[in-house]
């Protein structure tokens, strides 16, 4: 079953005698389920709700058919690019997240992102493609990313802002005004990622090496696998995850990312949602690698030629002609054949 597959139209385009209501579901023609998608509606529960759904009735999120979405690949590279002194960079590594500092596209594909975007189902974590399902796991992470895969898995707990205030003080060598004022202008439990970079400018030119990897690292994560909606911020209980620099590193950095991603990508496919958030480098690199003949790419270096590399490294953006409309019934029309369904049996080892 293809959720965007077309149906007869009439001379609006729009498909007659529906509706999006509750009540399309329960007519005569229609007697359970939605037209387009599944007749069993006690999985796909949030369905009504799709954006897929409203595609079926000529129904788009708003002219340009697409959601904001933020890569900071060129932000990222620009900072990354100031050499990590052996006392920040010795922590970075022991940390887990070294491989984050560069696998960042510069530019993202947004049509082909948000052509798959259209296809994911919150309820099984998921995309629904015309030949059956699929979705990212944990291996892609690990070759993609290089991030670990095992190890403990924990997300930080909600903070209140009183300890918000704390927690930069005591570990990133803030003062309690600075603190308060920075926390009151970000209207939550959150840190500005500009904010951020200047404070690792200012330690690492005083030599206060912890506060300048802590103020490093929640920059990177909050860049890339835990990056939100605002673009802007990152969460402060992330910071909890980087207390103790000298601990054994031991965390699934790539569960919790993964988590993070399927989080974001059931809320985009959501009708009413207007942002993606999470680290699209992962999802657009995550195309390429299975589905050669969708999207334009460009390639850095062959799989045979890498040299342990994250595989993520190997795609670089190039600009195509194809918009959201181009790309549904090219997915429409993909066949198992099309699919590289085991594309990193060479790269593991």
């Amino acid at each position: 079953m293809c959720l965007l597959k077309s149906e007869k139209r009439g001379a609006d385009g729009r498909i007659p005698d529906r509706s999006l209501g509750r009540d399309a579901s329960s007519s005569a023609a229609e007697p359970t389920g939605y037209s387009g998608g599944s007749y069993d509606t006690s999985l796909l529960v949030k369905y009504e709700r799709h954006v897929a759904r409203h595609l079926w009735f000529g129904e788009e999120r708003g002219p340009k058919k697409e959601l904001k979405v933020v890569g900071h690949g060129l932000k990222l590279t620009s900072r990354v690019l100031l050499a990590l002194l052996q006392q920040v960079e010795s922590w970075v590594s022991r940390s887990g997240l070294s491989s984050l500092q560069r696998t960042s596209l510069n530019k993202i594909d947004t049509n082909l992102v948000f052509a798959f975007v259209e296809r994911w189902h919150l309820e099984t974590s998921l995309f629904h493609m015309s030949f059956g399902e699929m979705s990212i796991t944990l291996d892609d992470f690990s070759c993609l990313l290089h991030l670990p895969i095992r190890g403990v898995f924990w997300s930080p707990q909600d903070v209140t802002e009183e300890i918000v205030v704390e927690l930069v003080v005591d570990y990133l060598g803030v003062s309690q005004g600075e603190a308060q004022s920075h926390v009151h202008s970000c209207r939550g439990s959150h840190y500005k990622l500009e904010w951020l970079y200047d404070l690792f400018i200012h330690h690492r030119a005083a030599s206060s090496w912890a506060y300048a990897t802590r103020a490093y690292l929640l920059m990177l994560v909050g860049s890339t696998i835990f990056a939100d909606k605002t673009f802007t911020l990152v969460e402060t209980r992330y910071l909890l995850l980087f207390t103790d620099l000298d601990r054994r590193p031991g965390c699934s950095w790539g569960a919790a990312a993964l988590v993070t991603l399927y989080r974001y990508l059931g809320d985009a496919s959501m009708f009413s949602c207007k942002q993606l958030g999470g680290y699209p480098t992962l999802l657009q690199c995550w195309i390429h690698e299975y589905f050669t003949t969708v999207g334009k790419r460009g390639e850095n270096w062959k799989p045979a030629d890498n040299c342990g590399l994250p595989r993520a490294m190997r795609w670089s953006y190039r600009q195509g002609v194809l918009k959201v409309d181009d790309l549904r019934p090219i997915l429409d029309e993909l066949t198992p054949a099309d699919v590289i369904w085991r594309p990193f049996e060479d790269h593991r080892a």
